[in-house]
């Protein structure tokens, strides 16, 4: 039976801790700081792709992901460094994915040269909005004209772009959205990803919230009609979901992020990093240190960034393959479970009620269920 990153693909997921502020809806592991030794996180960086080589050397790497924080802050030799000791160190897809996110700031879109010629093929630029008001309120540094330059020097310098946009904001109706979200299709993005926007807890957002100063989010039925329109709309402009917030041009969907939720395999290097890896038919859970000193400090210390690598129970390694699974258009092949008998009834069940459909052993949520999908998966695993 084939391993898990030959079904779902190998990838490397790097995490770049630091930002310029701190956005108040953001809940990453992102810090700011008045100086960053770039040399020091470089030599980490290299000496963590040289041990997690070691073990993974038979595995062909079909992506690399630079995330963050705001990764546009590296200097293009630490990222040039990283990538040159990826191609060393690994057998590498001949159309292997190296994507870097980035903040649209003019002095960062500066540094967009520097990246393609280190190896960058795909950028993914933190837009979040497309009028300043909101831009403001988000917290975000940039203005929308200077994303609009930000993004025509990203085609310039790439192959690919992305773009992330965040709906349900304040005040926001949804024919601002509608007017909003067709202002960015006109742009003739090959990929965008929307997410509505969430509260989440130990963000000033969050803070905000809890103290009754968060006015003027729209209700959930406001937000799920947000999200009807924003499907409709990108797929009649050709870029279709293939996952419940990420749209694309047939073919240029986020390889690594489907690496994900194909339950692919994946290296985690960088405070807060999280991988999968799988041997011997066993999946294991790796995490590392949040904090960026400490992670910094135990690379230099003990030769190894992973804090914890945790063997996962096949409940475990199933509710993922759902959860990850089924927020793809795609589906998941039941095989990939541990007992289909297990879960044959309850599929049934979730198709007579029009939330799953199956096609033999493939399953998909339908446009109903991927709403709901932490409900639907929890409709599905064993009592």
């Amino acid at each position: 039976m084939p391993e898990n990153w030959q079904i779902g693909g190998f990838g490397l997921y790097i995490h770049w801790p630091f930002c310029a502020a701190k956005c108040p809806y953001c809940d990453f592991n992102s810090h700011v700081v008045t100086q960053i030794d770039q040399k020091a996180w470089k030599q980490a960086y290299l000496a963590e792709i040289t041990r997690v080589s070691l073990e993974t050397s038979d595995r062909v790497l079909t992506s690399v992901f630079f995330g963050g924080g705001t990764p546009s802050l590296m200097d293009p030799d630490v990222v040039a460094a990283i990538i040159d000791a990826i191609h060393a160190k690994w057998t590498v897809a001949n159309d292997l994915e190296i994507t870097l996110e980035a903040n649209p700031t003019s002095v960062e879109a500066g540094r967009f040269a520097g990246y393609r010629q280190a190896g960058v093929n795909r950028v993914s630029l933190g837009v979040q909005a497309l009028n300043d008001s909101d831009l403001r309120a988000l917290g975000r540094l940039h203005s929308v004209s200077e994303a609009m330059q930000a993004l025509e020097i990203a085609r310039n310098e790439f192959s690919r772009i992305s773009f992330d946009l965040i709906y349900a904001r304040q005040e926001q109706d949804l024919a601002d959205w509608g007017t909003e979200l067709r202002h960015a299709l006109a742009l003739e993005p090959d990929h965008l990803s929307l997410y509505q926007l969430t509260i989440e807890g130990g963000t000033a957002f969050g803070d905000r919230y809890d103290r009754g100063l968060l006015r003027g989010l729209p209700t959930e039925d406001l937000g799920a009609d947000m999200y009807l329109l924003t499907q409709e709309l990108c797929e009649n402009s050709g870029l279709p979901a293939y996952e419940v917030s990420n749209h694309a041009k047939v073919g240029l969907e986020s390889r690594h992020n489907l690496i994900y939720w194909r339950g692919g395999d994946y290296v985690g290097i960088g405070p807060g990093a999280h991988g999968r890896l799988t041997f011997g038919g066993q999946r294991f859970a790796t995490e590392t240190a949040l904090a960026p000193v400490k992670w910094l400090q135990q690379v230099n210390s003990t030769g190894s960034g992973e804090l914890s690598r945790t063997l996962l129970n096949s409940a475990e390694v199933d509710s993922e393959c759902l959860m990850m699974g089924l927020r793809i258009v795609e589906g998941i092949d039941l095989g990939r479970l541990s007992d289909i008998d297990l879960y044959t009834k309850k599929v049934s069940y979730l198709q007579d009620l029009g939330l799953l459909e199956r096609q033999g052993d493939q399953i998909m949520a339908t446009s109903t269920g991927r709403p709901i999908l932490n409900a639907l998966v929890r409709e599905l695993m064993p009592d």
